[in-house]
């Protein structure tokens, strides 16, 4: 099904809603976005633009009660439930992405009315329009590593014993190798910690702002272990020096068990500026 933004005035947000509704904001973009595939969030109503001067805020209509209380909290925990709306709403996202530099909303962000968005447009005005204007001539790429333990491991014990005494009797020898791998975990945490700033120091030469992220957990040894989750924004006449420098990262340090992983462009989430939350519901 395709919903054309301007195509059904009925639907357009710019009057009052009806009891128990609410307006669902995906972001804020650019005007002139032209028509979105498929309904919004709730998988029903369709996705339309309201427009603030130079901002477009691309919303839909939902049902309060499916976002807010205690019986939505729950369905929030429910993969079933949460997994197909937040796939839709960066479905929307995603369109948007294609056309304009845009300010990502968290997913569930409502206002009670159209006026009540616009009130809040208005007051951040000209914050929204700084930061679309710079999320055109950059990009948010997502950086993770993991390292294989063991991997880490091996050259910092071959130093050690390398090190023991030629002239210990084998059992001494035994009793050396156990200590020098019971102990090395220290080691290595340290070396992991200088390695990491090694690396963001290295990204950060290519981007213009970095955020940390949460770390997800380990699923499986085959994954190995978790070492960062990295945000960074990049200026968009970088990002190919930037995505050489990861690579080359990579290569390095392979041997030792590092693993990186660069996704994106993604949407600005991690750098978006702070707006109050005065008027959304």
């Amino acid at each position: 099904m395709t919903s054309g933004i301007d195509s059904d005035p009925a639907a357009r947000p710019s009057g009052s809603l009806n009891t128990g509704e609410a307006l669902y904001l995906y972001c804020l973009a650019r005007p002139g976005l032209g028509g979105f595939e498929g309904a919004g969030v709730d998988g029903e109503h369709p996705v339309n633009c309201l427009p603030l001067r130079n901002i477009t805020a691309v919303c839909s209509v939902v049902r309060v009660d499916a976002f807010c209380g205690a019986a939505a909290e729950a369905r929030m925990r429910d993969l079933q439930w949460f997994g197909p709306r937040a796939c839709r709403h960066e479905e929307v996202i995603e369109q948007v992405m294609r056309v304009s530099p845009l300010v990502p909303a968290r997913f569930a962000t409502l206002f009670s009315s159209p006026a009540a968005l616009l009130a809040w447009l208005e007051t951040h005005y000209a914050t929204i329009c700084e930061a679309i204007q710079h999320f055109a001539d950059h990009q948010e790429w997502a950086v993770k590593a993991t390292i294989d333990r063991r991997k880490a491991e091996e050259p910092l014990i071959a130093a050690a014993l390398a090190r023991r005494s030629p002239s210990a009797s084998p059992g001494m020898r035994y009793l050396e190798e156990r200590r020098i791998r019971a102990g090395i975990g220290q080691e290595v945490s340290a070396w992991l910690s200088r390695l990491r700033e090694q690396l963001r120091g290295e990204l950060c030469e290519y981007a213009v702002d970095f955020r940390e992220r949460a770390i997800a957990s380990k699923v499986s040894e085959d994954e190995g272990t978790p070492l960062f989750n990295w945000a960074f924004m990049v200026a968009s006449g970088r990002i190919d020096e930037f995505h050489t420098c990861i690579e080359r990262l990579g290569v390095t340090h392979a041997e030792q068990g590092l693993v990186l992983d660069c996704s994106g462009p993604w949407p600005p989430y991690s750098f978006c500026p702070a707006l109050d939350s005065e008027g959304i519901v």
